[in-house]
């Protein structure tokens, strides 16, 4: 059984990836549990693409600042201890005891998500949970890209603690190969890309891709469009009264998230800017896309710190696209290959671990 973090696309294509590992080696997932805010509508393809009994719940969610770019840490800590909301994480947790009991699977996969630490902690299943994230490399000492302010990394290290509670192994994706470390039960592994990635035969375009999921940079891009009306742009965002397609001028087009399109555009875009979910960083530096990293919060910052070590990519803190068009013009030193081999490792890799942890 799957337990996803609904928030953003990242976890939503993780949890599609392992379950066509699973598949594909034997194994069967059957139900998927969400936690989510119900301000965010659930991907359509992802219900899809799960092929599994879909349960969504409430759950703890971020709240931004005015600019809509940067989470409030503080109105985010008030928003999700108020009396109603606890009550709904309250039945949240029931949830997942509920479901684990009906379904009763051998295992339960937890893709970051936080309440299930608590349903470990208050009903102590006898199934193994095996968390899934990248944050948790923040936990491996050999990591060097757990730096930023004191108080949003112990937030987020504190976040990090809470979702593994009672997990018998966590899996910690990472850019790299590094050493597991038996004391906090973290093994290294590799990015969980789906096989359309895969599958994908890069070309270059004649556009620069981008992915906002939050409004706030929509007028950035705006701005340097207006100065910039020459360069092709087509823009991925999640605004939910927006159309399909929204076709702003003859050279600047915005979706509604759309699992294919969006990786349809990937293949052929010249440039991708992000703002530094692990997941989409990933595909684009497997198709040998250059990346230009703007990081929204404390945690993609870590995210773009990180592809930054192994010249996956730029930094930058607005969209300003000059400096994506700039950096495609320079001699880039990432390692594409070797990063595609350890990405094609990810079936033999999961597949071990997961076994092993119900031993």
């Amino acid at each position: 059984m799957f337990i996803v973090q609904g928030e953003g696309r990242g976890h939503l294509t993780q949890a599609i990836s392992l379950a066509d590992i699973l598949r594909r080696n034997g194994h069967e997932v059957v139900a998927t549990l969400v936690g989510k805010s119900f301000s965010r509508e659930l991907p359509d393809f992802f219900t899809r693409k799960m092929n599994t009994p879909v349960f969504v719940y409430e759950a703890p969610s971020f709240v931004f600042k005015k600019d809509r770019k940067h989470i409030d840490f503080i109105k985010t800590i008030v928003y999700n201890i108020n009396p109603q909301k606890l009550k709904q994480y309250g039945d949240s947790i029931e949830l997942i005891h509920r479901k684990a009991v009906e379904y009763r699977p051998d295992m339960v996969v937890n893709f970051y998500e936080v309440l299930p630490g608590f349903a470990q902690l208050r009903f102590r299943h006898d199934i193994p949970f095996v968390n899934i994230g990248h944050q948790y490399m923040m936990r491996h000492p050999d990591y060097l890209q757990g730096k930023g302010d004191p108080q949003n990394m112990m937030l987020l290290r504190l976040h990090s603690i809470l979702t593994s509670m009672g997990a018998a192994k966590i899996l910690a994706l990472s850019f790299y190969p590094m050493k597991s470390y038996p004391n906090e039960r973290i093994v290294v592994v590799p990015p969980l890309l789906r096989g359309e990635v895969l599958e994908l035969e890069p070309v270059e375009g004649d556009y620069i891709l981008g992915y906002m999921l939050n409004q706030g940079y929509e007028n950035e891009v705006h701005a340097w469009h207006k100065k910039h009306p020459e360069v092709k742009l087509h823009f991925f965002w999640d605004r939910e009264d927006a159309p399909e397609t929204l076709t702003v001028d003859d050279t600047f087009t915005l979706h509604t998230i759309s699992d294919e399109l969006f990786l349809k555009y990937m293949a052929g875009c010249r440039g991708y800017v992000t703002t530094a979910g692990f997941e989409s960083v990933c595909e684009a530096m497997y198709l040998g896309k250059p990346v230009m990293m703007i990081p929204a919060h404390i945690e993609q910052e870590v995210n773009a710190a990180d592809a930054l070590s192994i010249d996956g990519g730029i930094a930058g803190v607005r969209f300003d696209l000059s400096k994506l068009l700039a950096y495609m013009d320079t001699e880039r030193k990432f390692d594409v290959k070797r990063f595609r081999e350890w990405i094609r490792s990810a079936d033999r890799i999961f597949i071990e671990q997961l076994i092993s942890a119900m031993e």
